[in-house]
């Protein structure tokens, strides 16, 4: 086994650099995530505290009223002024000065962090804090007082928190709060639909992109995607090349293109890659050709993440659902041109019913001529969007996150006119009852086997041998973190082989303990490669019960291996 790579944190990126440019070194994932998530927070300062006064302070004061009004009447003429400063002061109660500040923020997808500035003359109150989604939490101070409470919510959205502050003695309340908008969001699978093809107009002009230039793609508002979408699934496909290039997907409006890049191309190839990106705030995400060529962009939206109701993901090791070679999940044998088989995914191999969409590793091998292969639901029509493009005898990959049928079933459609075997691992999937948000933030490298830059000394990613990704256990470990979104490339290829992602069974060794027991060997794969070439693609890699991640060479030739990170699934 390769030396232990050992981090603090992970970096972070969206999508997969192109192999020869160097980005910033990360400072952790725990920083990114506590970047990303602080700015959802709220500030109500006490000037907007509304007080009540209780109905036990109104009628004492009704009927002290009615003791005192003769007299008063009587004295009306020589002391109007006292008596009325001194009902202005009974009005006010004893605690005139008592107010309530009250500011949120958060450190994680669901998760709020909740600071009460109390002032108040010195008696004793009653604290409850209600945070909007049907719980309360309480406590008891005396006085001018500064109280911190977290709290995590169930499930994405916008939550009313309220404060309220009771001084029992003076029959008077103070209440105080905001709108809390948690940082991470759900997902909701969404039929593959094209909103880019440039090579007929479908949602930009009827022209190539050119070199170092950008296309626009319209996400929220567009195809019954709502306004309030934070991020969007898409297969973006790269055709019509005639020079090597990159391409690199951001938010667009508000955001600063990252040096990165989701996915690479050669001349004469059509590469695909799955992409998750945050929306911008004007709606749309950018599509930059970093090559100096211009090219055809395809992009079809799966899905997208919004704050309102919507599935969250569970991670799980990945399983081999689908192999035609042997018939697994499918009868043996080749899947026919034009064709297409069903297979089930809810209720197999610890994937439960009822769950909405899946997230696949889908791989074409052995195709006999050229095409396309697309996934959708079992029960759905054969949408016109693709996973995947191939050649000839071409051994390719590529994330795939498809709606999964109320039968619990997904379809897989070879759109080529000659035969292919198919293979299909399932890395995780999509529900309501499960719990973990997506997280977006700021794109950095967390590994580049070609530098020591990023931490890394082991050389080169060597054949049949794995890398091992973790954090150490004294460090700041992120709280719930499901999975982690990244791209991995393989890069340099002295052959062909394919690269399979798992969590690792053991945990990383204390400085001088002897080495952890060798980790057995996966089948799934994550991507294919062969030699000479440069091959990304998405992952969305869980790092177990030890918060460590295996990355395996099972090609027979070195080659180089880059990690970069985008988000996380987040549960807490």
């Amino acid at each position: 086994m390769t030396a232990a790579f050992v981090a603090a944190g992970l970096g972070i990126i969206p999508g997969t650099a192109q192999a020869a440019d160097p980005v910033p070194v990360a400072a952790g994932v725990a920083e990114a995530i506590t970047e990303a998530s602080t700015s959802q927070g709220f500030h109500s300062p006490a000037d907007r505290t509304v007080r009540t006064t209780l109905p036990a302070a109104t009628e004492g004061k009704t009927r002290e009223n009615a003791k005192t009004a003769a007299p008063q009447t009587a004295r009306a003429a020589t002391t109007g002024q006292a008596a009325t400063t001194e009902q202005a002061a009974l009005d006010a109660g004893a605690n005139p000065g008592l107010a309530v500040d009250v500011s949120g923020t958060s450190y994680t997808a669901h998760g709020i962090e909740l600071t009460t500035l109390i002032t108040s003359a010195d008696f004793a109150l009653d604290v409850v804090i209600d945070w909007g989604d049907g719980k309360t939490d309480t406590a008891t101070v005396q006085g001018t007082a500064e109280l911190h409470h977290s709290h995590t919510y169930d499930k994405s959205g916008e939550y009313q928190v309220q404060v309220k502050v009771t001084d029992a003695a003076n029959a008077v309340q103070a209440t105080n709060g905001g709108a809390f908008l948690t940082p991470g969001a759900d997902f909701t699978p969404h039929a593959p639909t094209r909103l880019l093809d440039t090579r007929d107009g479908t949602g930009a002009p009827l022209a190539k992109v050119p070199g170092q230039g950008t296309a626009r793609v319209k996400v929220a508002g567009n195809a019954a995607i709502p306004a309030g979408a934070t991020a969007v699934a898409l297969n973006v496909t790269v055709t019509e090349t005639v020079d090597s290039g990159h391409i690199t997907a951001w938010p667009g409006a508000g955001y600063d293109r990252p040096v990165t890049s989701n996915l690479n191309y050669t001349a004469g190839r059509s590469v695909p890659n799955l992409v998750i990106v945050p929306v911008g705030e004007d709606g749309y995400v950018e599509l930059f050709n970093g090559g100096w060529s211009a090219v055809d962009l395809i992009a079809d939206v799966t899905g997208y993440f919004t704050r309102s109701s919507g599935s969250g993901y569970a991670s799980m090791t990945p399983a081999r659902f689908v192999d035609t070679r042997e018939g697994v999940g499918a009868p043996q044998g080749m899947l026919g041109a034009r064709s297409a088989f069903t297979t089930p995914i809810g209720g197999l191999q610890g994937v439960p019913q009822n769950i909405k969409a899946v997230a696949l590793n889908v791989t074409v091998t052995e195709p006999q001529g050229p095409g396309h292969l697309t996934a959708y639901s079992g029960t759905g029509a054969v949408p016109t969007a693709s996973n995947l493009n191939f050649v000839p005898g071409q051994t390719v990959a590529n994330a795939v996150i498809v709606p999964v049928a109320s039968d619990g079933t997904i379809k897989i459609f070879n759109g080529a006119w000659s035969p292919t075997h198919v293979v299909v691992d399932v890395v995780g999937y999509y529900s309501t009852e499960s719990k973990a948000a997506f997280l977006p933030f700021t794109p950095f490298r967390t590994l580049d086997t070609r530098v020591e830059e990023y931490g890394w000394a082991g050389g080169r990613f060597r054949a049949r041998e794995y890398i091992t990704k973790g954090f150490t256990p004294e460090a700041a470990t992120p709280a719930g973190v499901e999975a982690y979104v990244l791209n991995a490339t393989v890069t340099e290829t002295g052959g062909t082989g394919f690269l399979s992602v798992a969590p690792s069974p053991d945990a990383l060794p204390e400085p001088g303990d002897p080495a952890a027991p060798a980790a057995a060997r996966p089948v799934s794969s994550t991507l294919n490669w062969t030699a000479g070439t440069t091959v990304p693609n998405l992952v969305q890699a869980a790092d177990g019960d030890h918060g460590v991640i295996n990355f395996w060479n099972q090609g027979h030739e070195d080659a180089d291996l880059v990690l970069d990170v985008f988000g996380v699934y987040q549960t807490k």
